[in-house]
């Protein structure tokens, strides 16, 4: 079972950079596909981008194309999310998620592989 841990959060003014990272310390997910969700309060847990497991596949959704990248470090065993030009609407906790189903547009979660989470705040 690989064990995913989320970090990077944190508070940021609107058009400001994070980077999140999702780690798998002891394992790795080097052949998994891998993404980002989001959960707003009040809000249902929405994907926000994926990655194949090749690397050469990704998916983002509308709302954050063009502002935020998914990406693969294979020998830290890292994912990454970086985030520019944030937006108040960004506001949410960020959740990893390993394994799951990945067809080019639609990434369905592997229900026993997620993060903790990691909570994003863009004041406005």
């Amino acid at each position: 079972q690989v064990q995913l841990v989320e970090s990077g959060g944190g508070l940021v003014q609107a058009g400001g950079s994070l980077r999140l990272s999702c780690a798998a310390p002891g394992g790795t997910f080097s052949s998994y596909t891998m993404a980002w969700f989001r959960q707003a309060p009040g809000k249902d847990r929405e994907l926000v981008a994926a990655l194949s497991w090749s690397g050469f596949s990704t998916y983002y959704a509308d709302s954050v194309k063009g502002r935020f990248t998914i990406s693969r470090d294979g020998a830290k065993n890292t994912v990454y999310l970086q985030m520019n030009r944030l937006k108040h609407e960004d506001t949410a906790v960020y959740y990893c998620n390993a394994d799951g189903t990945f067809s080019g547009s639609y990434y369905s979660p592997n229900l026993s592989r997620w993060g903790q989470g990691t909570q994003v705040t863009v004041s406005s």
